[in-house]
């Protein structure tokens, strides 16, 4: 239950984020990276009141937070550090207010969510690059310490990988153009923008 209410919060305001944007509008250009990350953190406390307004078990309130931890919105991070108006950029000011997963269920929803919102980055998702990415953003997460209060051992996070990029795969397949089916070009149809999932 925890993987459907993880991110109720996101229905406050939820034109921005990536997954609700108009692919011509983005209402982050509109503020500042630091307002930006104020806007996203906040989803985290909304999706709590809201969990507990409906009263959701803890255990399920506790995927809110967890599955982000402690990490850095790096978008917002980085377009902050290359602002003109750069004088004391704070990195614990893009950072989601945790705790970390405490618990193996909310680490591997944190795993997961974020191999997702990377491999659906990839301008060519084959097998080799969905793998190489799912690996680095698992070692990323365990060397930061966000993996620390998880209870979840190397075999167990090698595990998690390894039955994560089949599934990735299978996602991000390539398909055969059929005689007479239109392909993604000709339809015009925008590439899914990636790294902004990191706007959540």
């Amino acid at each position: 239950m925890g993987a459907l209410f993880h991110d109720i919060g996101k229905m406050e305001k939820p034109e921005y984020y990536v997954e609700n944007q108009h692919v011509d509008h983005n209402k982050h250009d509109e503020l500042s990276p630091s307002m930006s990350a104020l806007v996203i953190a906040a989803h985290v406390k909304n999706g709590i009141e809201l969990g507990r307004k409906w009263r959701l078990p803890q255990a399920v309130i506790d995927f809110i937070p967890e599955h982000h931890g402690t990490m850095v919105m790096e978008y917002f991070y980085h377009k902050a550090l290359n602002s003109e108006t750069n004088t004391s950029v704070k990195v614990d000011d893009f950072r989601y207010p945790g705790p970390k997963p405490r618990s193996r269920e909310t680490a591997i929803l944190m795993l997961a969510d974020a191999a997702e919102a990377a491999t659906r980055s990839l301008a060519k998702p084959t097998p080799s690059r969905i793998r190489e990415i799912t690996k680095q953003i698992i070692d990323k997460r365990m060397l930061s310490g966000e993996m620390d209060e998880s209870g979840l051992t190397l075999s167990d996070l090698s595990r998690i990988r390894e039955s994560f990029i089949p599934l990735l795969t299978g996602i991000h397949h390539s398909r055969i153009v059929y005689p007479g089916q239109k392909t993604r070009e000709s339809e015009n149809v925008p590439e899914k923008r990636g790294e902004r999932k990191a706007r959540k």
